[in-house]
């Protein structure tokens, strides 16, 4: 049986990786991104360009999207020479951004008015995560169709994890964000705390990974901040993203979040001095600003 062929929109820090472990796997690939020089290495591996969102889905029949924000993908879905001009019945988006879970369930229900099926799988696990194809993907949506996707998922993830309908997915995201940036916040004080005590950084972090405070994020991040490495694995900016989406959910809730609200303002200084293009891990240095530091 023949692989399906896949569309693939969004070629960034995630996205790009992503796409080379599906032409990896064997599967057609057919790419779009808004700046085509961002898909110039994935196009040199084997990859077909489209000019347009509509010109991926006519070539494809599983259409991938990995883009920053929900405009975006309500663009690139819904927009002119989006997607849905090209919609035909059996068609298979997959979104595997971010984006707000209600805006989720709207955008599949005017897909499948054109007989198309929206899944929400958004990811955990980085650039790393992308590159190794180990990331957690979290899907939402008709269990028959995620089935149907689920070995071309398994190209790109090392756990690919059924959440229920259209936008659980997406909810659970936001839940794992809730859980990362509260590890961020404990790693930035914890080794802003430790400077200032005048520990060693290398062995505070030896110290602490072989404990109970071990996480995945303290053994990444804790060698680049004691390295003053703030490239981004993942940037302020797109955290700060996902914290007003974590925010704006838990306010229809009516479910106070105040760790999150107190992480995203402290984001915001970052964000103030220009830093948004940063990796989440220069967080400390606001820590170190409030102990009195300065850079």
């Amino acid at each position: 049986m023949a692989k399906e062929r896949i569309g693939f929109i969004g070629t960034g820090i995630m996205g790009k990786p992503m796409a080379h472990n599906l032409l990896k796997a064997g599967f057609a690939v057919t790419v779009n991104n808004r700046t085509k020089a961002k898909a110039k290495q994935i196009l040199a591996e084997g990859a077909v360009w489209a000019s347009s969102p509509a010109i991926v889905a006519n070539n494809s029949d599983v259409v991938i999207t990995c883009v920053p924000d929900t405009p975006d993908v309500r663009e690139v879905l819904l927009g002119k020479n989006g997607v849905i001009e090209a919609a035909r019945p059996g068609l298979i988006c997959v979104d595997m951004s971010t984006i707000s879970p209600a805006a989720t369930k709207h955008i599949g229900e005017a897909l499948a008015a054109r007989g198309v099926t929206l899944i929400d799988a958004p990811v955990s696990g980085g650039e790393i995560g992308a590159i190794e194809g180990k990331l957690s993907i979290m899907i939402g949506g008709p269990k028959e169709v995620v089935e149907k996707v689920r070995p071309i998922m398994e190209a790109m993830g090392r756990t690919v994890t059924y959440c229920g309908p259209l936008g659980c997915g997406q909810v659970m995201k936001l839940v794992n964000q809730v859980m990362v940036v509260h590890t961020i916040m404990s790693i930035a004080e914890s080794f802003a705390f430790a400077e200032k005590a005048g520990l060693d950084l290398e062995t505070t972090l030896k110290v602490t990974s072989a404990g109970a405070a071990s996480s995945h994020s303290l053994k990444a991040l804790g060698p680049k901040i004691i390295a003053g490495d703030f490239k981004p694995a993942f940037m302020v900016d797109l955290q700060q993203k996902d914290l007003r989406l974590v925010l704006e959910y838990a306010d229809q809730l009516k479910q106070p979040l105040p760790g999150v609200a107190l992480v995203r303002q402290l984001l915001a200084v970052l964000q103030a001095q220009g830093r948004g293009r940063d990796g989440t891990q220069a967080l400390v240095d606001v820590i170190r600003q409030l102990g009195g530091k300065r850079n």
